[in-house]
């Protein structure tokens, strides 16, 4: 069965301001790694759709879409001092979230077998009341809610990002219908995580921390998905997984000091398959969220939409992109190589 794709042109209007890590380029990186190693024409490309504000209320409160409008609709503002929403942006951040709605529900529907969406703003730092960390709306909390919206009792998280998803830990953790896992860098933005947080009430358990110190390769990661994580992953039997897929734990990435390669992407994403084949009928969406090296992006990219196609193994050489990032407005009409 095919796999998925959600993107396009529209999450280029989100405007973060010059010199910001995340920046319209990203995505164009991806589209451009994509096409080049003949992984685009591949896919099945998913048309996304807005969500609509009761879909984002199904995880945070009123007053918090109320903010981010409300600063769209005077033209934008600040955050704090890495979140920024621009005119556009509350619009694209729906759409954003809307995305991740309309990969769950192929996936779901049986229209492909798992997806990938590649999407900006990115989420999983927006907690039910709070943007933060570049976040806006938490796309991977609002697609598990949607999908349990849809009969879905069981949902699994793995986030791999290199900072703690501390907006969908949050979101969850008295819940123990959505079992959050996450792998990041200890000590290291937002500064939580610790292996402590396992939930409380009825989400005690259900929250399973993996701080790794600076510096862990492939092999640690993949050890950890061998080991604690399919155990968590075979004791929770998940009916979905979802994955919060931050690629900022790359060697090459610039706010991370991990050292992951475009190789390890692929191999964590086809542990997930594996288990998604033995417990969920294959059922996987994957959404991005980090990940700010161009390079290491687009090319890690590649390897995990390699993996979702069922990919023995990708090219190892992913083009650079073509065309170094410079800070700017951001320029919808500027040449797309796949014509979203």
């Amino acid at each position: 069965m095919a796999t998925g794709l959600v993107t396009g042109e529209e999450y280029l209007l989100h405007d973060n301001g010059p010199l910001h890590p995340e920046r319209p380029q990203r995505l164009r990186a991806i589209w451009q790694a994509l096409t080049q190693t003949g992984v685009m024409g591949r896919v099945t490309r998913l048309e996304p759709r807005s969500a609509e504000v009761a879909d984002i209320e199904l995880v945070h409160e009123p007053r918090h879409v109320a903010l981010i409008r409300g600063l769209a609709e005077r033209g934008g503002g600040s955050i704090d001092p890495d979140t920024h929403v621009s005119e556009e942006s509350y619009r694209i951040a729906l759409l954003s979230a809307g995305g991740a709605l309309a990969a769950v529900d192929a996936v779901l529907d049986g229209t492909v077998a798992n997806a990938f969406v590649a999407t900006r703003p990115p989420g999983h730092h927006a907690g039910p009341g709070r943007a933060m960390g570049f976040c806006l709306f938490n796309n991977i909390a609002i697609a598990a809610r949607h999908a349990q919206a849809r009969g879905v009792e069981r949902v699994f998280i793995l986030d791999w990002d290199v900072h703690h998803g501390n907006g969908t830990q949050d979101t969850f953790y008295a819940d123990g219908s959505v079992f959050f896992c996450s792998l990041h860098q200890s000590s290291w933005y937002p500064f939580s995580g610790d292996a402590d947080e396992t939930g409380i009430g009825a989400g005690e358990g259900a929250t399973l921390n993996l701080p790794l110190r600076a510096g862990r390769r492939d092999a640690d990661y993949l050890g950890l998905m061998d080991s604690v994580v399919t155990e968590a992953v075979r004791g929770f039997r998940p009916e979905l997984i979802l994955v919060s897929a931050g690629q900022d734990c790359h060697e090459r990435d610039p706010l991370g000091q991990m050292r992951v390669t475009n190789e390890g992407f692929g191999a964590m994403m086809r542990r997930v398959l594996d288990l998604a084949d033995e417990l969920c009928e294959g059922r996987v969406a994957a959404c991005l969220e980090g990940g700010y090296d161009l390079e290491g992006l687009a090319g890690s990219v590649v390897h995990i939409v390699g993996a979702l196609l069922g990919d023995a193994r990708t090219p190892a050489h992913v083009p650079a992109p073509e065309k170094p990032w410079s800070p700017g407005k951001v320029d919808p009409e500027e040449d797309c190589p796949i014509g979203w």
